[in-house]
């Protein structure tokens, strides 16, 4: 909490999402964590992983499919189990973390049998096993696939070590991925030293809560000791952007080409980088530390060269930018798409069960 004192996650408003009693500061005693040259930082860059750092979509989707394939998976009057790129566009924008997305997409279309069986799960515990085994299966084919196509998106690396120098910017990695195939791709992509010296490196295992539930940057807000005006997240999906702004934390979105691209910009998001640059690499960088946190600025700077940014200070509203920026004007539009292509409000999804309820 703001005091120092750890409380149960529970205990925090769901609308203000985070307690009551101010700013959050790092406990006195407190340090950095081993390898961390962070000393009192001014500011936090939190990024995701999946579609942020490494362009990973695709690549869940095929390890899903293979998992699907696999077990025979059929749907009783429907036919086997397989997700196309554009169901999982939508998917991905609809539903945080792998098991949750099977869940949502079975409890919406019908439970499968294994292996063409006309057995298909009934009770919770049957469901749970099913996906269990899923999700495993899925993590190992996954983790095959990221040794031999996985690589780091435009920028992501550059803007980390920027992050890793200056000692007076916290910077870590939240995910929703479980922790296996997570480690996987930042072992394999971000490397050893450089984990080594973030302050923060969570996975969805970590937290009761996957996105878009705010908890996972809430608790990053804890370990940095920062304000969540002073957090900036890195994302590159609805479900992303829905919990940074569930913190209350400025978000720059990264779309992927995997992305079912809504217009991010109406839905609160900072700054939206172009999907063929992201956040840009050696003459062409768009996001450097030095523009995001300048030298004695109090708050992030959104007003990025090249059009990409908006002009707007601070971590919510904003104001127009200049000509060709993509500024947020006015209040976010609330509004986004399903699973099922159905235009849903928002606030019509379960927080706790991180899946729309009718």
């Amino acid at each position: 909490g703001a005091d120092g004192v750890v409380y149960d996650p529970d205990q925090f408003d769901a609308d203000a999402n985070q307690r009551s009693g101010g700013m959050a500061v790092r406990p006195a005693g407190a340090t950095a964590p081993k390898g961390s040259n962070t000393e009192n930082p001014r500011f936090a860059l939190l990024f995701d992983c999946d579609g942020v750092i490494v362009e990973t979509e695709e690549l869940h989707r095929k390890a899903y499919n293979a998992s699907f394939k696999h077990f025979g998976l059929v749907i009783p009057g429907k036919g086997k189990v397989e997700w196309s790129v554009e169901y999982y566009d939508i998917l991905a924008n609809t539903v945080g973390g792998g098991k949750p997305k099977m869940r949502y997409h079975f409890d919406n279309n019908g439970w499968p049998s294994f292996f063409g069986g006309s057995k298909v799960p009934r009770t919770d515990e049957e469901k749970t096993k099913m996906v269990d085994s899923l999700q495993d299966m899925k993590t190992e084919f996954y983790k095959g696939i990221v040794e031999s196509q996985a690589e780091a998106r435009p920028g992501v690396l550059r803007l980390i070590d920027e992050a890793i120098a200056a000692p007076d910017i916290a910077v870590g990695i939240c995910s929703a991925a479980t922790k296996e195939g997570f480690l996987k791709v930042v072992n394999s992509i971000v490397g050893p030293d450089r984990l080594s010296r973030l302050d923060v490196v969570m996975a969805g295992d970590d937290v009761t809560k996957k996105k878009p539930d705010p908890l996972i940057y809430n608790l990053a807000r804890e370990k940095v000791g920062l304000p969540a005006s002073k957090c900036v997240v890195i994302e590159d999906s609805l479900v992303g952007l829905r919990a940074a702004m569930g913190a209350n934390m400025p978000c720059v979105i990264t779309p992927c080409p995997s992305s079912d691209v809504p217009d991010f910009r109406a839905h609160g998001a900072r700054a939206v980088m172009d999907v063929n640059v992201g956040l840009g690499d050696g003459a062409g960088a768009v996001v450097t530390l030095a523009k995001l946190f300048p030298p004695n600025a109090t708050e992030p700077d959104f007003d990025f060269a090249g059009g990409y940014g908006s002009s707007g200070h601070g971590s919510s509203g904003g104001v127009a930018g200049s000509a060709g920026s993509y500024s947020v004007s006015v209040a976010p539009t609330r509004v986004t798409r399903g699973a099922d292509g159905v235009v849903y409000d928002p606030d019509q999804f379960d927080a706790d069960a991180n899946r729309r309820w009718r």
